[in-house]
């Protein structure tokens, strides 16, 4: 049983509990308007809280995966008052935080499927998943620097993580492009597929890594998700804690006595 919800910026489509998410600005490389950021975080909320979608696959329509900010949205910038700057930016940049942290802290597996160009605020987006996939087409792009700003996607805090911080530094301050291959080779790119495949095989591994306990998933996703940032006494009292409220989950029941019965016969 498949449904899709259509928004006018993107698509949301669920079947047999994956959710698929697709930038629809094709014409613009899907590149993040305020009323598609708008769009994108009531989808990524709708999905978080549905609990019969188990994972998530984030991809973009047509040749390009994400460009970034949109163009309109740079000289809407640029045109404010001097006195509005500021406060403007700050404003903006609360709603770019909140959609990062939406899609990292989501509590279910997410796969970027990354179909083209992912440049800037579009690199950041999938690196803000827990996995990425990618086509031949793919290439990603930290090009902030080449507009005299810095990454505000979560680049910063995702990309050392995935590369190392002197590899991170480098192409952030080069804001060159990576090639699918070098991103594989890298770490930035979990697998590659041929781009007919593509979808395919990122519903089927946000299958593969969502058929266990949403709440195991979820919790572990959390503590994990923090990790780098906590002692190993921080690790193991988080741990605790959710895995208290890992013994009294019906899946935790259900497997145990099915284990049990298995033993006994």
């Amino acid at each position: 049983m498949a449904f899709i919800m259509d928004f006018s910026l993107i698509e949301l489509q669920v079947e047999q509990g994956i959710a698929t998410l697709t930038l629809n600005r094709p014409d613009k490389r899907n590149a993040f308007s305020d009323a598609m950021r708008s769009e994108f975080i009531h989808a990524l909320e709708s999905v978080t809280a549905d609990k019969t979608i188990r994972a998530l696959v984030l991809t973009g329509a047509g040749k390009g995966f994400c460009a970034g900010g949109d163009i309109n949205g740079m000289q809407k910038r640029l045109s404010a008052p001097a006195g509005e700057v500021g406060f403007n930016g700050w404003q903006r940049q609360q709603r770019v935080h909140y959609t990062q942290s939406l899609l990292h802290a989501c509590p279910k597996p997410v796969i970027a499927a990354v179909n083209g160009a992912a440049s800037g605020l579009g690199a950041d987006t999938a690196l803000a998943c827990d996995f990425i996939i990618a086509s031949e087409w793919a290439s990603f792009t930290w090009s902030y620097i080449h507009r005299g700003i810095i990454p505000d996607g979560g680049g910063m805090y995702f990309l050392p993580r995935r590369v190392g911080l002197s590899k991170a530094k480098q192409l952030i301050f080069s804001g060159r492009k990576v090639d699918v291959e070098e991103a594989l080779a890298l770490g930035i790119v979990d697998r590659q597929v041929p781009a007919d495949q593509l979808l395919l095989a990122a519903k089927a591994w946000a299958a593969e890594m969502s058929q266990a306990s949403t709440t195991a998933l979820a919790l572990t996703k959390t503590i994990l998700n923090q990790s780098f940032e906590m002692t190993s006494h921080d690790v193991f009292a988080q741990g605790s804690q959710a895995q208290g409220i890992c013994y009294t989950s019906a899946e935790h029941r259900a497997s145990v006595e099915a284990f049990l019965a298995k033993n006994a016969a």
